[in-house]
């Protein structure tokens, strides 16, 4: 083979080789981007979000909590809501700071339908169609808070106080907290080792 043989074979395979790079990079799908701030699906949000994919499903179902006669704490979401994924991290401290003496129960609505007829140990009977959407019973089942969208944490370990009969801690009580990044979660575990 000539010099100017070899050129044009080099020449050729480098053009092919470029034309298949080229195609897989146009033809493969582009790599996924979660983002809280949109109403796309990324995944569980709670793994995603919060740091705490355990939470779903949950361990325990409203009918058990109730009798059981544990406070619980019901919170209705959708993967694919940016409102949930900014609520996911105040859920999971919640059900952090009670786990020892409450239930926190998170479903997703997907499946259910509102039923205001349904039974008391039903879901959907408490379900509005509003994400994300909070529920907190007393240790007798009855409805201490019933609020829809961002509610902040301290209100939520308020109306948990009350239906547990537990005291707040003084610091816990006085904090003002507010919405934090996943990442800023862990940097402040990784500080206090």
């Amino acid at each position: 083979m000539t010099q100017f043989g070899r050129y044009r074979f080099c020449r050729h395979w480098f053009s092919a080789l470029a034309l298949v790079v080229a195609a897989m990079v146009l033809l493969l799908p582009s790599s996924a981007w979660a983002s809280r701030l949109d109403n796309t699906y990324d995944g569980n949000i709670f793994a995603l979000y919060a740091g705490d994919g355990a939470m779903v499903p949950p361990r325990n179902s409203l009918a058990d909590s109730l009798r059981r006669h544990r406070p619980t704490v019901l919170a209705f979401y959708l993967d694919d809501s940016s409102d949930c994924k900014r609520f996911a991290p105040t859920l999971s401290r919640l059900n952090g700071e009670f786990r020892a003496v409450a239930d926190v129960i998170a479903l997703s609505t997907d499946s259910l339908n509102p039923a205001e007829d349904a039974p008391p140990e039903d879901p959907s009977r408490y379900w509005r169609g509003l994400v994300p959407q909070v529920v907190v019973f007393d240790q007798n089942g009855d409805v201490l808070l019933d609020r829809a969208g961002q509610i902040p944490l301290e209100d939520l370990e308020q109306s948990l106080s009350v239906a547990s009969g537990l005291r707040l801690p003084e610091a816990m009580a006085r904090r003002q907290t507010q919405a934090m990044e996943v990442n800023e979660i862990n940097a402040e575990v990784v500080g206090t080792q």
